[in-house]
């Protein structure tokens, strides 16, 4: 497949699955020691941007309710939809992660869970440069990668009625790229997921 291809298969799979993914009234689950954490690090009425934010369901929910700016991002027009009716203080945009044009310095944090990971991977390194541009000096970078390498569909992902894509590196590789793109890596940990998992990581922009 080439990348438009892997990016319609990911878009059609959430267009599909969006509410058997997560419904309406899913709690912070795992997510919520992180949001929390963030929003310890954050200045009051923080720009945030949610890269690969679903329905807004619980990281673009969670912060607008703490008060800050969220955009959210989304290639799944049904995802962004969900997430305007639910989060309607925020702002949504469907679009392409890989092909974002934003203004440099424009965000406080920058959240990107298990979305990164979804996307080709040669748009990946591209994407983390970008996104330590897009960081005010000092600005958080929250997202999971993978942990080993592995690219691949699932066929009735979810036991739904589609499939599903990833291509993402191994841990090292994601940071080496956090590296070249100038964040310093402050926290990396392992989420376990059924027989394997992701790694979390915490990277900054340096403050000066």
């Amino acid at each position: 497949m080439g990348g438009n291809d892997e990016r319609d298969l990911v878009r059609r799979g959430y267009d599909a699955l969006s509410y058997h993914y997560r419904p309406d009234d899913a709690d912070d689950g795992q997510y919520a020691p992180w949001l929390a954490d963030l929003h310890q690090r954050l200045p009051a009425s923080a720009a945030v941007l949610d890269l690969g934010c679903g329905c807004g369901v619980p990281v673009a929910r969670f912060l607008a309710r703490a008060g800050h700016q969220v955009t959210g991002v989304d290639i799944s027009d049904v995802q962004v939809e969900r997430a305007r009716r639910l989060v309607p203080t925020a702002t949504f945009l469907r679009a392409d992660a890989t092909r974002l044009d934003l203004a440099p310095e424009s965000f406080d944090a920058v959240v990107c869970l298990y979305a990164l990971i979804h996307m080709p991977l040669p748009d990946q390194p591209g994407l983390v440069e970008r996104i330590a541009t897009w960081l005010r000096p000092g600005g958080w970078l929250l997202t999971t990668v993978g942990h080993t390498a592995w690219t691949g569909t699932e066929n009735a992902w979810l036991d739904g009625p589609a499939a599903m894509w990833w291509s993402h590196a191994d841990a090292p590789t994601y940071r080496s790229w956090l590296r070249r793109a100038g964040l310093t890596i402050t926290a990396e940990e392992f989420v376990p997921e059924g027989a394997s998992g992701h790694t979390l990581f915490w990277a900054r922009r340096p403050a000066s």
